[in-house]
Order: structure tokens, then C-alpha cells, then sequence
């Protein structure tokens, strides 16, 4: 690739970043319709590029009855998580997920063989994987405090990426995963765990500046080690992503946002760092 396509790569990836930032600081900071809207936004379009990567549809359909199963669920969920109140989510949501799995085993059995049993289970998996853990960051940002709480994802996900390509980029010699994803290296893994550590530390301590965290208490330690764990499952997640790809042999999941390809390759990290965020911040910081 010659100098001026990097260059161009570069700028169109790091302008439709900062527009990504910008629409997600303003979602969550806003909370409310725009943050559910958002999220069934993102819920959708990932389930749908993992239905279309793991070729869940059969030639000359436009979409599969397993899709539309995973699309039913998904909106019954998601109704379930902005209107039904944290009790009755609690109560109700595994039975939505029950059902909606159940739903797809009978579109397997009334049109076999239609369908096989890989694109049954690549389908339940595509709607736990996208629309359920994706859901996580919208009930961090409820949580009492979640306002705050909820960039601690963002701390572990994207400080983390940031921070393990430049010392990878630096100083990485040993591979973390050789076949899977030959540029990632160990130190660039404990790098980017350290830079997740510290970005969740400063966050706590601005938060500590501005009377939100009392000063120098035990919060600033717990964001850091918080934010530090979140940043060793962005990896395992973001390297899953990558080996469903290798799998299936594409490049990206999407080309919705430029310069990253689809929902699924920007949230990849996130969609497993938000559930682990929102169970750690609801033992040791509520």
C-alpha cells in the first residue's frame, strides 16, 4: 500500500472514530430514548453481520427464518430492558432469551432440512453475542451512578486497544497469538492491561476532582483494577472476533463505519468487556 492510501486510511479511520466518540458520548450522556435507540441501533446491525458472516442465510434468500426469529427476539428483549423496569427485566429476560433460542430450534425442525445444524447454532449464538451482551451498556449506564460508572467499558476496551498498539508497535517481540492475529504480541497484551489500569485511575481521580469520588479513596484503586480486568477480556474479545473471521474467511463484518468496517469490529472488545464491567461495578463500587 502506497504513502498517500495509508495516509487516506488513517485520516478516514480517525475521523469517523471521533464522529463514533462524539454520537457515543452524546447517547450516553443524554441517556433516555436516544441511549435505547442506540442500543437496539447497535443490537441489530451486529446481530445481523454475524447472521451474514456465519452464512446462517441459504442461497436466493434475503433473509432466513432464524434471522427473523433473532430479530423478534431481539426487539422483545430490548423492549423488555427500557420498559419493563429492573425487576421484571430480571425476572423475564432469561425467558426471552429461552424463547428465542427455542424459536430457531423450531425453524430447524418444521423446514428441515432447510437449515443445518451449524446455522441453527451460529444463530443463537449471534443473538446472545450481539443484542444480549450489547445490552450491557445500556443497564451499566442505569445503575445508580452508572452515568459515571459506564465509561469504565470504554476505559477497558478502547484504552486498552490503544495503548497495546503502541507498545506493540514499540517494543513487541513475542507473539500472543501467532495464527490468529500475528501482529498482537504479549508485551503489547500487558501494555495495553497497564494503559486500561492507568486510564481508569486518572478517570477516577478526575472524578475524585470534581466531588464526585471522595479524595484518595479506596474508588481510585478500584476503577484502576476494575478497568485493568475489563482490559484482559477486551483482548479475548477482540481476538474471538478476529477468529470468527478467520473462519469464515472475511476481512470485516460491515463497512457501516469507515476506516473500522462493521459494528461488530469496533464493539468487539466492548461487547464482552460491558457485561464484566457491569457485574464488577455492582459488587465492589454500588
Amino acid at each position: 500500500m502506497s504513502k498517500e492510501k495509508k495516509l487516506s486510511s488513517f485520516t478516514e479511520r480517525l475521523l469517523s472514530g471521533i464522529v463514533l466518540l462524539v454520537v457515543l458520548i452524546g447517547v450516553i450522556v443524554l441517556n433516555g430514548i436516544w441511549l435505547q435507540i442506540f442500543t437496539f441501533f447497535i443490537s441489530v446491525v451486529g446481530f445481523a453481520e454475524l447472521i451474514k458472516a456465519c452464512g446462517v442465510r441459504n442461497e436466493k434468500e434475503k433473509v432466513s427464518l432464524p434471522e427473523v426469529v433473532g430479530y423478534l427476539g431481539t426487539i422483545g428483549f430490548d423492549l423488555l430492558l427500557f420498559f419493563g423496569g429492573s425487576e421484571h427485566f430480571a425476572a423475564y429476560s432469561p425467558a426471552v432469551i429461552i424463547l428465542t433460542i427455542m424459536g430457531m430450534l423450531l425453524c430447524y425442525v418444521l423446514t428441515f432440512p432447510r437449515y443445518n445444524a451449524g446455522q441453527i447454532m451460529a444463530s443463537s449464538f449471534a443473538f446472545f453475542y450481539a443484542p444480549v451482551l450489547l445490552s450491557y451498556i445500556y443497564q451499566t449506564r442505569n445503575l445508580p451512578d452508572g452515568k459515571y460508572v459506564v465509561w469504565l467499558i470504554f476505559c477497558a476496551s478502547w484504552a486498552c486497544d490503544t495503548c497495546a498498539y503502541v507498545v506493540g508497535m514499540l517494543i513487541g517481540k513475542h507473539k500472543m497469538a501467532p495464527v490468529l492475529s500475528p501482529k498482537k504480541s504479549v508485551e503489547g497484551g500487558i501494555g495495553g492491561v497497564v494503559g486500561a489500569a492507568l486510564a481508569g485511575f486518572l478517570y477516577a481521580l478526575a472524578l475524585a476532582k470534581c466531588g464526585v469520588l471522595p479524595k484518595g479513596g479506596r474508588e481510585l484503586v478500584v476503577f484502576a483494577l476494575i478497568s485493568a480486568a475489563g482490559a484482559v477480556l477486551s483482548q479475548a474479545g477482540d481476538l474471538a472476533a478476529s477468529g470468527i473471521k478467520r473462519n469464515y474467511g472475511i476481512k470485516d463484518y460491515g463497512t457501516l463505519i469507515p476506516g473500522h468496517g462493521g459494528i461488530m469490529d469496533r464493539f468487539d472488545s466492548v461487547i464482552v468487556t460491558a457485561p464484566l464491567i457491569y457485574y464488577l461495578a455492582t459488587l465492589f463500587l454500588l
